[in-house]
């Protein structure tokens, strides 16, 4: 059993829960932003300028330029959405929006606004300068392109690590994931939000495209496998003028730059990577390589002026073979000597007696901090009640707010059962997840995304009083980490024992 609050299962259900859900923008932009509304010598374009180094400031300002005006013409551009609400409404709404240091927001809602940035360098570097007097179409179109999932990953960041463990990783149809996720087509959700949003035309032309009238693409792609031919192509293209035009259109290029940028985030190789290069190709009416160097030169654009990160950029996959793929370039980052240096405090302070804790929530805290200088980036540390038949969350890092408030019934999941009988611990990993996957309470299973996790119990005389489940991110655990692990939680099972006998 748990709280959590069931996700939305229906269009109108999703956007009443991510119309006002509240997006974070990067505190040092937002700050600036505020000083340049107050400084009368700043220009709109110059204001828009310090804007759109946060997207999600940028968004949340042509939202709002473009709310309520009926059948009016919506904002294409932030410097429009300024000059529309004006200053002082500018203002009042920057009083609304979060701001958060990057290291406090949900990584699934940074990665996304990563690749959205890396999309956007790919559409103004390949078709920008072709398309001189649609650049600002062509800039805003393909950054806001993604801000439907901005706004479902910031309010629900586990779901990221859900679809791409399955999707990516599993091979799982894309469509059976999004229904069992979210009870509907992503890409509908995606469309229905941008309508309701007001944004930019380009962009929701695309929805409509990915998600209903998939005939012309389904077309081009074909002609754009032989890209070898491009005679060939040119032949097949005249004898069909309607997709000759469609093919050509300008709001197509959000689309494709977006294609591109999400491919290349999980394989610069892979057969969909290649799709987007060969359909970009046919845009552009250049070869297959010469399309990959341009593409390749503008990642590496990108992730240069996106600066030093712990994120994923697909630059870093251009230093590996072409056929490497995302998930498993991805490492768990190792503490560092300042984290080991926390990690160690925690752990004197967990052995220390008489113990320094007066409470149970103390004692707790101690042990998550521990966990997480230890390495594991997502942990839940849960309570087992007196009749040891039910779990409570005491404290939890990295993962959902909601995940504070969940209960699990033991005799719902074999796997809690039999570590509740006595302090056990179970690695799982692609070599036993089939067989005790299947075991685990749904709601942990949402909540850790991947094939890599720890579970642990501990007690104290052989009875049970705590369970800990802690994982890197779902990457692979390395032998060094599960020492760590392993270490920090006999430092908890001995604080539990010294602090059961605090006056004794």
């Amino acid at each position: 059993m748990t709280t959590t609050p069931p996700l939305p299962r229906t269009i109108p259900a999703w956007i009443k829960a991510l119309d006002d859900a509240p997006l974070p923008a990067f505190a040092s932009v937002h700050g600036k932003v505020r000083l340049a509304l107050r400084d009368s010598s700043k220009s709109m374009r110059q204001i828009a300028e310090l804007i759109q180094d946060s997207p999600v400031l940028a968004l949340r300002f042509i939202q709002e330029a473009n709310r309520g005006i009926g059948d009016g013409q919506p904002a294409e551009s932030l410097e429009v959405a300024l000059s529309r609400i004006g200053l002082t409404r500018a203002e009042t709404l920057l009083a609304r929006i979060p701001a958060m240091e990057p290291a406090d927001m949900p990584q699934p809602l940074r990665q996304l606004v990563l690749i959205s940035r890396h999309a956007s360098q790919q559409a103004n570097g390949l078709f920008a300068a072709r398309l001189a007097r649609l650049w600002q179409d062509i800039h805003w179109g393909s950054l806001l392109f993604l801000a439907p999932v901005w706004a479902l990953v910031g309010a629900y960041p586990h779901l990221l690590d859900s679809w791409e463990q399955r999707v990516l990783v599993k091979g799982e149809p894309a469509s059976r994931v999004e229904r069992e996720l979210l009870g509907v087509s992503l890409l509908e959700l995606c469309l229905k939000l941008a309508e309701h949003w007001r944004l930019p035309d380009w962009v929701i032309q695309g929805y409509r495209l990915l998600s209903g009238d998939r005939r012309m693409l389904i077309k081009a792609l074909h002609i754009a496998r032989d890209n070898e031919h491009p005679l060939h192509q040119q032949q097949m293209l005249d004898a069909d003028p309607e997709l000759r035009r469609w093919v050509t259109l300008p709001s197509n290029t959000i689309v494709l730059a977006n294609g591109l940028a999400l491919s290349s985030h999980h394989s610069w190789g892979g057969v969909h990577s290649l799709r987007w290069q060969r359909l970009a190709g046919l845009y552009l009416q250049v070869s297959l390589g010469e399309l990959q160097q341009m593409v390749h030169q503008q990642a590496v654009i990108s992730a240069r002026a996106f600066g030093p990160t712990d994120l994923w950029h697909p630059a870093q996959g251009l230093l590996w073979p072409s056929d490497s793929r995302f998930q498993a370039l991805r490492a768990a980052p190792q503490p560092n000597e300042a984290e080991l240096a926390e990690w160690r405090e925690h752990c004197r302070r967990l052995l220390s007696e008489p113990t320094p804790f007066s409470n149970v929530l103390q004692l707790t805290a101690s042990a998550s901090q521990a966990m997480a200088c230890a390495g594991m980036q997502r942990s839940l540390i849960m309570l087992v009640d007196r009749k040891q038949n039910r779990l409570v969350a005491q404290q939890c890092v990295g993962l959902p707010g909601d995940a504070a408030r969940l209960t699990l019934a033991a005799e719902q999941s074999q796997i809690l059962r039999r570590l509740l009988e006595k302090p056990a611990q179970l690695r799982l990993q692609p070599a036993n997840m089939a067989q005790f996957s299947a075991l685990l309470p749904g709601a942990l299973k949402i909540l850790f995304a991947g094939e890599h996790l720890l579970l642990r119990s501990l007690g104290i005389d052989g009875r049970v009083l705590m369970l800990i489940v802690a994982d890197q991110n779902g990457a692979a655990i390395s032998d060094a980490a599960l020492q760590t692990f392993a270490k920090t939680s006999q430092c908890i099972e001995r604080a539990l024992s010294i602090f059961s006998r605090r006056g004794a």
